[in-house]
């Protein structure tokens, strides 16, 4: 009998005997093993009840990635395509599944766990596992010839500034100017594509707040875990399978509001919520912030224009509060070997004539140095009518 085989016989044992959710214990697992007239040592015995608590109680043959501190991603594709991704870019996993089944097992019970429904009816998920992971599932026939996991896990502590500086991601530049941003209090929002770093960079500077202060974080899936001693998170639920219970991240920024915040923070602004949040920014709510997909700050006024259009504001609205409510726009980049950088800071400017907001380049930070650009003035003036001294360019 195959080794794959006699697991998923000693699987199935204990699921019959103590139920899915049991613990499996040496005594279980050797007791199984009698059943099936087989006798293994006690570290091939040790070696069986470590796997089969990973795949009744964790991740499966995943849980060892899931584990590594430097995993961002965990992507199956297939029974034999496991991709992981270490902050490098993806590569391929040295992990196997048996088949096309036991990758639907995993999904199914991984979305179980998170108290989420993963079937024929509800063909795809998207749910926080308890250990704070992101899991997003698809199966057949949305996804062709298997079931397909993606999960994006959190780093477990939030970025130093000097981490950030030693792996390449900011650089002393850079680093003193965002600094002053977060002493001058300046409503800001980071932007990028997928993967990025905007939440990890946001995590890092929220960490840089005043330790009086008090940061209301609110997230559609709990991912920022700055190291500040005053932080409340407050996490977006969807509906039930009634349609009821849905709470909505428009729903806990009207609540943040009323909570005495010092700093609103959103984690991905991507919905109706972009009223309420510009509407604190220009209501004496300074320093919120939060992140927003875009490939470029050139592109943002665009992005919150769509957003704010499909929450009922008229355009003109849009960018009056986006002028008056945001200071800057901080750029992420990823390169093609996986290395994250901020590469610009940029600032919100009114066209005179037309009233629509530009992101005007102030600074712009590469492996060449720091160019200014026309809109460092502007920046500066902010900075200098908070109280904050603007850091010298270069």
């Amino acid at each position: 009998m195959s080794a794959p085989v006699l697991l998923d016989r000693i699987r199935q044992r204990l699921i019959d005997s103590v139920g899915e959710n049991a613990e499996p214990s040496p005594a279980l697992v050797a007791q199984a093993l009698r059943a099936e007239g087989v006798v293994l040592g006690d570290d091939a015995l040790l070696s069986m009840v470590s796997t089969l608590r990973d795949d009744l109680g964790g991740a499966g043959p995943l849980e060892p990635l899931m584990r590594d501190p430097r995993v961002t991603d965990v992507l199956v594709n297939g029974p034999a395509e496991v991709w992981v991704d270490r902050g490098e870019g993806l590569t391929r996993a040295d992990i196997h599944f048996t088949d096309a089944a036991a990758v639907r097992r995993l999904a199914q019970r991984l979305a179980s766990s998170a108290g989420r429904r993963l079937d024929e009816a509800a063909p795809f998920v998207d749910a926080q596992l308890a250990n704070g992971s992101r899991l997003h599932a698809v199966l057949p026939p949305i996804s062709r010839r298997s079931a397909v996991i993606s999960v994006r896990v959190p780093r477990r502590r939030a970025f130093t500034m000097e981490q950030l500086r030693d792996s390449g991601s900011i650089d002393g530049c850079s680093e003193a100017w965002l600094r002053a941003m977060m002493a001058a209090r300046l409503a800001f929002l980071i932007c990028g594509g997928t993967g990025t770093g905007k939440t990890t960079i946001l995590a890092t500077l929220l960490g840089l707040a005043d330790p009086s202060e008090r940061i209301l974080i609110v997230e559609d899936s709990a991912e920022l875990k700055p190291e500040h001693p005053h932080v409340v998170c407050l996490e977006a639920r969807p509906a039930n399978l009634e349609g009821a219970g849905l709470v909505s991240l428009r729903d806990l920024v009207r609540q943040a509001l009323r909570m005495r915040p010092d700093r609103v923070v959103v984690g991905e602004v991507r919905g109706s919520e972009v009223v309420d949040l510009l509407a604190a920014l220009n209501t004496g709510h300074e320093g919120g912030c939060g992140t927003v997909h875009a490939n470029g700050a050139g592109d943002v006024p665009a992005r919150l224009e769509a957003l704010g259009l499909s929450a009922g504001l008229p355009r003109a609205a849009v960018h009056s509060l986006v002028a008056a409510g945001i200071d800057a726009v901080v750029s992420l980049h990823r390169d093609s070997c996986g290395q994250r950088t901020v590469t610009g800071i940029h600032v919100m400017t009114p066209d005179p004539d037309t009233g629509l907001v530009a992101a005007i380049p102030a600074l712009n930070f590469s492996r060449h140095g720091v160019k200014e650009g026309p809109g460092l003035a502007r920046l500066c003036e902010r900075m200098q009518l908070l109280g904050v001294t603007p850091p010298a360019v270069g």
